[in-house]
């Protein structure tokens, strides 16, 4: 995928705030620091473009980036942040669910995880959902870089296993760090969603 243009278009909390035009809606999902404004900016070779923060729970709105005048990325809040009220978790948690049932340009569910540690109950619970709304999704596990790189793909494998054991979905390695993983990433993006 060549990166030609890359813009911040809107951040929304419903459905009259979504981008009006029909095109592909490409969303990442994943708890709280886990890396998806990083992941974004990777994938796209920008250092800045989603605002990324040290504090986690920063992202609590839905964010659209317009890639290439063609598709967005769509950065949704991590879930599992426990600083955030409870009040305020509902209403993330609201118009999250919101999203994933009325937009109609979903192509493609990117899922990150944390590649270190064992899937939490939160990403088992989103793991769940994803499959009862018959969503299409890759699940991808980010921070390689924080483990040997001769364990990555034993991890990814574990990680599989534990979380989808009839290994119907894609699981990838990823690292906003090393650049290797890009990619294989963006190959099966394309393989996977109409853009």
């Amino acid at each position: 995928m060549i990166i030609k243009n890359s813009e911040f278009t809107i951040s929304a909390t419903n459905p009259k705030q979504y981008p009006e035009d029909s095109l592909p809606q490409i969303v990442l999902v994943g708890k709280s620091n886990v890396g998806k404004s990083s992941f974004i900016n990777t994938m796209i070779n920008r250092k800045k473009l989603a605002r990324t923060s040290s504090e986690p729970g920063k992202t609590r709105l839905i964010n659209f980036y317009k890639i290439n005048s063609e598709f967005y990325f769509v950065d949704l809040p991590g879930y599992g942040f426990s600083k955030m009220s409870k009040e305020e978790q509902v209403k993330v948690g609201n118009f999250i669910e919101e999203y994933l049932k009325k937009c109609k340009n979903i192509s493609l569910i990117i899922f990150l995880i944390d590649i270190r540690h064992n899937p939490t109950e939160n990403d088992k619970l989103m793991y769940n959902y994803i499959i009862s709304q018959n969503l299409p999704c890759i699940i991808v596990a980010n921070k390689a870089d924080k483990i040997a790189i001769t364990k990555v793909d034993d991890q990814v494998k574990n990680l599989q296993e534990i979380l989808n054991p009839l290994h119907d979905f894609t699981f990838l390695p990823f690292s906003s760090e090393r650049k290797i993983y890009t990619e294989n990433v963006w190959k099966k993006i394309e393989e996977c969603s109409n853009i």
